[in-house]
Formats: C-alpha cells, structure tokens, sequence
C-alpha cells in the first residue's frame, strides 16, 4: 500500500496544476482546494502560488489572499506571487503593502519583487512610493538589472516624470522590447508624440504594442494622416493589429473621414469574428457616422449579438449628427424599453438631436429628466448644449438667463453659442458681450472675431468691422486657414489654404479654372 501513496504525494503538485488549469469559477476553485488539503499542499509554497494565480485570474483574488494569509511560513516566492497578483488588480495600494512587510519577514527583495511592485507604483501613479523603491533597488545592488531598470522606466513615464525615465533608458547597457515600450508609450502619454516617434524609429525590433503606442498617440493628438499612416506601415511590416491599435485607428480614419481604411478594418473583423469586442464595434459604428455613412452606422448597430449603454449612446450621436433627431430620440427610447441606464454622455447626445430639430421644449424635457429620474448632476456640456439650443431658437433672453444661473463659469463653447446665436438673430448687444467673454476665455480664437465682424457687416456697421479687424491686428490674432481633406484609392489628401505643397497642385488648380471656365459660360456665376 506505500507505494501508491508514495506515487500519489509524488504526483499531487502535477495533478493540482492540472486541476487549476482547468477552473472557471468559485466552485472549482473550492474544489481545488479541498484537494490540496488532505494531501498537504495547502503549506506548499509552490502549490499555493499557483492557486493564487489561479484565483488572481478568475477575479477571486480576495479567495487567494485568504489562502496566503493563512500560511506560517511564506518565502519570497510566494510574497512575489501575491504581490505580482495585487499589482494586476483594483487593490494596487496591497502591492505596496506587502513588498514593506518583505523585510520585516526577514527576507530580502529579489529582481520578481522589484518589477511587481513598481507596476504597481506605475498603476496609481505613485510617484513618492516609486522613488522609495527606486532608492532600495540601487541600495541592493539591482540598478543594473535589465527588468528592474524596465520596471522603473515604466514607473517613472506612467507618472509622467519623463526626464527621470529617459536618464534610466539612455544609461541602460542593454534595451530590450519591453523597456522601449514603456519609454514611447510615456512621451505619447504625456503628448510629445514627435518623441515618441523619433525613439520609436530607433528600434531594431518592434512589436504590436510599439506600433500602437506610436498610432494612438497621433490619433489622441488629432493627427489622424499620421496615424492612419503609420496603421498602413505596419501593415505592410506584417505586423498583426490588435484591438487597440484598431480602435485608434478606427478614431482617426472617424477624424479624417477615412472610409476605405474604415472599410478594410470592418472586414478585418469580420473576418475574424471579433463581433464581441464591443468597444471596437462601438469604434465602427462612430467611425461609420462620422463619415457620412449612417445607414452603414445602423446596420453593424443592429447585428451586435451585445450592446452597451456607449453603443446606445454613438448610435444616438450618430443618428444626432446626421440630423436625424427624431430617430434619435425613438433610440433613446428603445434603449430605457431594454432597461439600459443612460449616462451623462447619452444626455449630451439627446440635448444635440434637439438642437438639430430645435425641439426646445423636449430639450428642456430631457434636461429636468436627467436630473429626476436618473440622478445626474448636469454639466458644463449640458448646460452648453441647452443654451445652443435656446440660441438657435431665437430665446436669447433664456439663453443669458441660463448662463446667469448654471452653477459654472461658462467656459468658450458656451460663449462661442452665444456669439453664433447673436449673429442670426442679429442682436449686436449679445455678440458684444459674449466677444467680451470670449477674448477673456480665447484670447487667440481668430474665429470669435470674425463672427462679431460679421455681425456688423451684416448691419452695416463697416467702422465696427474695421475696429474688430484692428484688435485682431493688435493682439497679434491670425485668422486660420480653412482646410479640407479627401480619401481617394486609400489615400487621404489633405489641402490647406494657401499651402501648395502637394504633388498635385498644379494639375488641381488647372482643373479648377476649367470649371470656373465652363460654370461662367454656363451662367452660373458672372
């Protein structure tokens, strides 16, 4: 009989990771458990750091903390184990927690527990804490390891101390992937996008998170050419896309109105049955209505087997953007029939759909709605889109009392409103005072002085217009060149008045005399 119970305490270890291999919820979890106690294993370190994983990636890491608490004698392993844990999940500060009480259990921090706790440090932007640990790592000796010196790195650009991280990197005898990574995705971050595009043409080797960290940064900067530009790279680095870098480059191609690019990623999904990711089908659908293709918007809307309140909500923005009010609202509705809890966000989209109508009362509607029914405080945007909509309505007098009572200092799209509304309804006294505002808020805004201008011209008021034009010339205000851009074979082209540094501008400018030329024969302009 010894023999099999000899085979069996051999083998226990193997079968556990076998078990915990194949665990989908608490129950197996407790299975697991109790098959570890009868046999021991419960005071094996090993076994209860992998249960920990386990428990770690099944979202019950309060159920492994459990199990480590418990035991008498945890080693380093097993504290890394349990911090790596904490460091991946909402209860970061634990992480930091536990790699204090390392030394006061007598042992030393190795090159695993350094790395957990900075990701840890870098997850909350703990920027006091991550220069205590960085102060242990060079008092250890471990400044030179390759993966601490990562780990720092990455600390040090999450929380936005760029100088700190770019002295780490640029002292590093060897770079590897990871620490490359963490130095672009920090000057993207932080908006340096140039930076982070120079480093990253310095790589001998990159992989999809360098590519997107590069791509999302152009797109939060609204550089979509460059983004969409560098999407197209990397495909032809046969590099595969991932979901975020789809999702940044969904947003750009939304920018720039990037369709066929828009096109290929819809198929790219298709394709590969990436219908459950609901963030980037909800990227589809906004990218779909931003460039004119709204129909296209309902129909991806319609086959997702999920939606979420953000999907509900870009639908309605969409459908609010093509002027499409009424459908919006009957959105809205069946989306409060599926019992779906509006955000703040979908308030802001319904207040744009009634602008688009000039549905004043069912803006007002909407707004007292938001507040009685779902308990959310209106903000600035809320306020901003019911005064544009009393504006465009003609109730200015409404419109400047609203402004008088919302409890913010109304910011430049609030005034911005004002001033647009003053101009249709020519009320000279509003513009003026709104410009008053405006110059406070946008002192460099060209656009706000051009709508007082044309205010005044519209009236007559030429020594008016001409003072505007004077104060912009005194403040050093320069009126910004329209612009346009166009997707032709995949291409976006994009022209900038008086910018004629593309390839085409000559053959372009002749095209448009011949127009201009057969428009003038036709009678159509003289």
């Amino acid at each position: 009989m010894l023999r099999p119970i000899f085979r069996e305490a051999h083998y226990s270890p193997y079968f556990l990771s076998l078990l915990l291999d194949k665990c989908s919820c608490m129950t197996h979890l407790n299975q697991a458990h109790a098959f570890m106690i009868p046999r021991g294993l419960d005071h094996d370190n090993l076994s209860v750091s992998k249960f920990i994983s386990t428990c770690s990636l099944l979202g019950y890491l309060n159920h492994g903390y459990t199990l480590f608490s418990l035991k008498k004698d945890p080693n380093i392993y097993l504290y890394n184990t349990m911090i790596r844990a904490f460091s991946q999940s909402h209860s970061a500060k634990e992480s930091i927690v536990l790699f204090d009480r390392i030394r006061l259990m007598g042992f030393s921090p190795d090159t695993y527990s350094f790395p957990f706790v900075l990701k840890a440090c870098a997850h909350l932007s703990a920027i006091k804490e991550g220069r205590e640990i960085h102060a242990q790592v060079i008092r250890v000796g471990f400044g030179s390891d390759v993966h601490v010196q990562t780990g720092l790195i990455h600390m040090y650009s999450n929380c936005s101390v760029l100088l700190d991280a770019r002295r780490l990197f640029d002292e590093m005898s060897h770079r590897d992937l990871i620490s490359w990574n963490a130095m672009i995705a920090g000057y993207a971050k932080l908006g340096d996008i140039d930076t982070a595009h120079e480093i990253f043409e310095q790589m001998d080797e990159r992989n999809v998170i360098s590519w997107t960290a590069v791509i999302s940064g152009y797109a939060q900067m609204n550089r979509s050419n460059e983004a969409i530009s560098l999407f197209r790279r990397m495909q032809l680095s046969n590099v595969k896309p991932d979901e975020i870098s789809m999702l940044s480059v969904l947003s750009a191609c939304a920018q720039m109105g990037a369709l066929d690019l828009g096109q290929w990623i819809h198929n790219y999904i298709d394709k590969h049955r990436l219908y459950r990711i609901v963030p980037l089908i909800n990227a589809l659908i906004d990218m779909y209505a931003k460039s004119g293709h709204i129909d296209k918007a309902l129909e991806v809307f319609e086959k997702m087997p999920q939606r979420s309140v953000i999907t509900w909500t870009t639908m309605i923005a969409g459908l609010a953007f093509h002027g499409l009010g009424e459908e919006a609202l009957t959105m809205f509705s069946q989306m409060e029939q599926v019992g779906l809890v509006p955000s703040d966000v979908t308030f802001i989209a319904l207040l744009s759909a009634c602008c688009h109508m000039g549905m004043v009362e069912a803006g007002w509607g909407y707004f007292h709605k938001m507040i009685s029914k779902y308990g959310i405080s209106p903000k600035i945007e809320h306020y901003g889109c019911m005064v544009d909509l009393l504006g465009r309505a003609g109730r200015l007098k409404e419109a400047r009392e609203l402004v008088r009572e919302m409890p913010y200092e109304a910011n430049g799209a609030i005034w911005g409103a004002l001033l647009s509304a003053s101009r249709v309804h020519n009320d000279v006294e509003l513009g003026q005072l709104a410009l008053k505002h405006l110059i406070e808020v946008e002192p460099h805004n060209s656009g706000n002085y051009i709508l007082l201008s044309n205010i005044y011209a519209s009236l007559g008021r030429w020594d008016e217009v001409g003072k505007v034009r004077r104060l912009m010339r005194d403040r050093g205000v320069k009126k910004m060149p329209g612009g346009s851009s166009i997707e032709v074979n995949g291409i976006v082209h994009e022209f900038v008045v008086g910018d004629d540094s593309h390839p085409n501008t000559k053959d372009l400018f002749e095209l448009l005399a011949e127009i201009n030329g057969q428009l003038k024969m036709a009678g159509y302009i003289p």
